[in-house]
């Protein structure tokens, strides 16, 4: 692992510092470095994710609960493959369908084009078939059952019911397809912002 990715010792400096070693790496998507955000639903991907997009001067950042459907929460995999993988590697821009969780239909979604950094951001970001990939996998480390809670409580009773299908899906994906073992780096959340630490990958307990 990169010794630039080892924690900064103010954790105000991290996500610049994170930055600065995430750009430095090489490209491994065509002309793209992809950095996967994975961790469990409620842990806080989709705000780190914005932080260090922020940090990277506005790296594209494409959120997984855009790509998953209620019928695919983990089978995406063939149609990430084709509408961001493909075109991303051969330095074109990617046009990823959104889906529209209340109509429960896709629709076109914005133009993704290639950039240094790329973020993806999402439960299953450091999936198997996308590990290859990526640059970098980020881990947010907060155990399931908290990152669960906080999730419920972010989306309120109106969700409960998808919460209740949503979390054997999730338990079963990363029993057969772990990602944290595989991760580069784990993020956790402090009171002064954030805390990085070297990923199981990197040899750590």
């Amino acid at each position: 692992m990169n010794d630039s990715l080892a924690p900064a010792p103010d954790p105000h400096d991290v996500l610049p510092a994170l930055a600065a070693a995430l750009r430095a790496l090489p490209p491994s998507c065509g002309p793209v470095r992809l950095v996967g955000i994975d961790g469990h639903a409620g842990s806080g991907k989709s705000t780190f994710a914005r932080r260090l997009a922020a940090e990277l001067a506005g790296a594209p950042v494409l959120g997984l609960d855009d790509v998953r459907s209620h019928a695919e929460l983990f089978d995406w995999t063939g149609r990430f493959t084709r509408e961001v993988l493909a075109p991303l590697s051969a330095g074109e821009a990617a046009r990823p369908a959104v889906y529209d969780w209340n109509e429960r239909v896709h629709r076109p979604g914005p133009v993704l084009r290639p950039a240094p950094v790329v973020l993806v951001e999402g439960v299953g970001a450091g999936r198997r078939a996308l590990r290859p990939w990526l640059a970098r996998l980020l881990w947010m480390e907060l155990p399931a059952g908290t990152a669960w809670r906080r999730g419920r409580a972010r989306d309120g009773a109106v969700q409960e019911e998808f919460w209740e299908q949503w979390e054997p899906a999730e338990e079963r994906h990363f029993t057969e397809d772990p990602s944290r073992p595989f991760a580069d780096v784990l993020v956790r959340q402090v009171p002064e912002g954030y805390e990085v630490l070297p990923g199981l990958k990197s040899g750590a307990a």
